[in-house]
């Protein structure tokens, strides 16, 4: 073996071994400023909650915050029930479901937005979809659900925009009866 060769592979090793080393430093330095950007512990607690609903009688509404954001549930009666299943498609601004718990293809009929079959548990996110605002509830509004004064927007008693600047029905967020008196958000 000749110097030339011995000093060549000598120089790769320390090439490598000082590649690697900064590799290594670069990604130490890197991973913490990686790492603030996951969710804090506070806002992981608070992706679901279990809400107790036993009290909670026909005809009225309970709202809790989830996620920062007003959360609406009704327990509907069955005329607000009957309502909600009377209107047609045509009838509706939004004809999509705007349901996190089903496809997204599906439409906006009140089966496709209620948390059981038979229609009486309605859940959603209760920010106005036009700007934000949050809808009052218990009637409001001229299809007896929902009414932002802020615009204007009338929302139904599935939580379907029927009039005004609003695009979009109330989201309806990823929820479940976990047993026959909690729902679980998220």
């Amino acid at each position: 073996m000749s110097h030339t060769e011995d000093t060549g592979s000598r120089r790769d090793f320390l090439y490598f071994a000082t590649a690697s080393t900064a590799a290594v430093a670069t990604g130490a330095a890197v991973w913490p400023l990686v790492n603030q950007m996951n969710p804090s512990a506070d806002v992981q607690a608070l992706a679901s909650i279990d809400v107790p609903v036993d009290n909670v009688e026909p005809g009225t509404q309970l709202t809790v915050k989830w996620l920062g954001k007003p959360v609406f549930i009704r327990r509907r009666t069955q005329a607000e029930i009957d309502e909600a299943r009377a209107v047609t498609m045509e009838e509706l601004p939004d004809a999509t479901s705007q349901n996190n718990n089903v496809a997204l293809d599906k439409d906006a009929s009140d089966q496709n937005r209620t948390l059981d079959d038979a229609g009486e548990w309605l859940v959603m996110v209760g920010v106005c979809t036009h700007l934000g605002c949050v809808p009052l509830g218990d009637g409001a509004g001229e299809f007896g659900g929902w009414f932002c004064p802020c615009h204007g927007s009338h929302y139904d008693t599935a939580g379907r925009i029927r009039k005004g600047p609003a695009p979009l029905n109330l989201l309806v967020p990823v929820a479940e009866f976990t047993s026959e008196t909690i729902i679980k958000l998220g």
